[in-house]
């Protein structure tokens, strides 16, 4: 035992990167472990950090500092990349209720630890501690810091706020977790049959499927007129086949229409249901099982030249004959429409003849191989503008200090907004499936690691004395309360299926740890969409109301 603690005593690299190994394989390994139905998940990292920290592992503060904000910028900028093409339609869709909800969930932890405040007679600085380790906010730590500093608490103050922010911090990212198992028994109200679908994902329901239609011009006014003119106030709509007689081809806006052609036309179902009025009836058939030149083929936007151009730019029908029907980008389905922009990565569905398609996919690049290329330039100067947001100072009146979205509130704006433009001319913020995984992957574990060495000796040093434990209940209350009523809202009122709900618990407490999780348990994108959602808004809000405690109560 000697030698080991006498093995730590170094302050080498090799020995820090040790440290870290130690703990990351150590926690991996711990979260697989099971309880029953329950994993340890994730958070086994945290748990390993808290033990090893105990056992003697030392590594240097200045170099927990900043592989700390290093991971966690690396996993919230990753989620950014991969929700921006999608996050601000699901915004439209869903974000106020999601924002009003995870608003809610902030206001009710302050008002609750303001409660404990004045009930318990406990020091400013251990409450302002609590409610930011409760939360696993620290830019509210250090913002509830730089409050008691401007108020002129000495350095015993700050230390006291970061004993009880440790205490805290670990039942803090267990208890959203716990709040999630609790959301499945939350079932949403009974609604009557012809209201049934509103029970249905906000997410699914609102975010319709790009289909098809078989049509037979039966409308005598269509007759004569072209397609682009019989169709002019249907958007999202592409003819991609007409059958005339014998014949089959892939029309042009210009083409003329007769009676009795039959069309295949692509679109969002809305789209599809007003052109299937126009044209007046559906055909017996589908085109699509006719013999004939026409193939269809997903091509892959690679070519650096097209991507940021829209589909008006590009001409495909009247330069290659080719229709453009689908368009998929994150696993998200768009009709094209003349507006839309492609992006690289953008996987586009085209019907034509084989050689015309040969020929567009040579001007859209078409190289899967592009796809597995990590374009790390981009990448780095994404987190170097979002780390720059992150510092600007924002003055608020009535506070004497400005906020910050601080080391993870900037990059992920920046990084969901640099994930929605695609690219800004020859940069290209695109990061294949895998390597954003990896970066997600490692970036949470670097974080959770650093929080679990830097806290272990605290957390163990106060876990069993009254005092310690009488915080630590405190901080429970701070948690629970407000995601447990949170989960009860959200399942109950607001009608969120379990991985939105889960996203919106993890988004409201800023809690990656809790957001992976929730990935780990819920398949698709349902989680990282509803917490990305909401993040921007609690990470200022967290900031704010920390401050706002300190400066009100002091």
């Amino acid at each position: 035992m000697n030698a080991w603690l006498r093995f730590w005593e170094h302050s080498t690299a090799g020995h820090q990167l040790i440290a870290f190994a130690l703990v990351a394989a150590g926690g991996l390994a711990l979260s697989r472990l099971r309880i029953g139905k329950v994993s340890v998940g994730i958070a086994g990292v945290l748990f390993a950090g808290l033990v090893f920290a105990r056992s003697g592992v030392r590594v240097e503060h200045h170099v927990l500092e900043f592989i700390r904000e290093f991971g966690l910028i690396l996993f919230v900028f990753s989620i950014g990349l991969q929700l921006g093409p999608g996050f601000f339609s699901s915004l439209r869709r869903t974000g106020l209720k999601l924002n009003l909800l995870a608003a809610g969930n902030v206001l009710l932890g302050v008002a609750v630890c303001v409660v404990i405040l004045h009930l318990s007679g406990m020091p400013l600085p251990v409450a302002a501690g609590l409610l930011s380790g409760a939360t696993t906010n620290t830019p509210s730590l250090a913002a509830a810091q730089q409050a008691l500093v401007e108020i002129g608490a000495g350095d015993e103050a700050v230390q006291t706020q970061g004993v009880a922010y440790a205490l805290a911090y670990p039942f803090g990212v267990c208890g959203v977790i716990i709040a999630m198992f609790a959301a499945r028994r939350f079932v949403a109200r009974r609604l009557p049959a012809s209201g049934a679908a509103e029970a249905a994902s906000p997410m699914a329901r609102e975010e319709p499927k790009v289909g098809r239609a078989n049509l037979e011009v039966r409308n005598p006014g269509l007759a004569g007129s072209t397609i682009a003119g019989s169709f002019a106030k249907v958007r999202g709509l592409n003819v991609s086949r007409l059958r005339r007689g014998d014949t089959l081809c892939v029309p042009t806006p210009a083409h003329v229409l007769a009676a009795g052609d039959q069309l295949l036309v692509v679109g969002l179902p809305d789209a599809l249901a007003q052109a299937r009025m126009l044209a007046g009836g559906e055909a017996a058939q589908d085109l699509r099982e006719l013999d004939g030149p026409v193939i269809n083929r997903r091509v892959i936007v690679t070519h650096r030249e097209v991507i940021g151009k829209n589909f008006t730019t590009l001409q495909l029908q009247a330069r290659f004959g080719v229709a453009a029907t689908r368009l998929s980008r994150h696993g998200m389905e768009f009709a094209p429409e003349p507006g839309l922009r492609v992006q690289f990565g953008d996987i586009l569905t085209l019907v034509g003849t084989s050689d015309a398609i040969a020929e567009t996919a040579r001007l859209l690049g078409d190289s899967p191989k592009e796809l597995d290329h990590t374009r790390v330039g981009p990448f780095f100067l994404g987190i170097l503008l979002g780390v720059l947001l992150g510092m600007v100072p924002v003055a608020l009146p009535g506070l004497p200090a400005p906020v910050r979205l601080g080391l993870a509130g900037g990059p992920l704006v920046v990084a969901i907004l640099l994930g929605r433009l695609g690219s800004i001319g020859p940069m290209v913020w695109y990061v294949p499936p895998n390597a954003s995984l990896a970066l997600r992957e490692i970036g949470i574990v670097l974080f959770l690691a650093c929080v679990g060495l830097k806290s272990g000796d605290m957390f163990f040093q106060y876990l069993f004395s009254v005092q310690g434990l009488g915080w630590m209940a405190l901080g429970t209350a701070i948690t629970l309360v407000p995601v447990m009523f949170t989960a009860w809202m959200a399942r109950r009122f607001a009608r969120l299926p379990l991985p939105e709900t889960c996203g919106l618990l993890a988004g409201s407490m800023t809690d990656p740890p809790a957001l992976a999780f929730a990935q780990q348990t819920h398949e698709g994108t349902g989680t990282s969409v509803a917490y990305a959602t909401v993040y921007p808004l609690v990470m200022l809000l967290r900031v704010l109301t920390a401050q706002m405690l300190v400066f009100f109560a002091a």
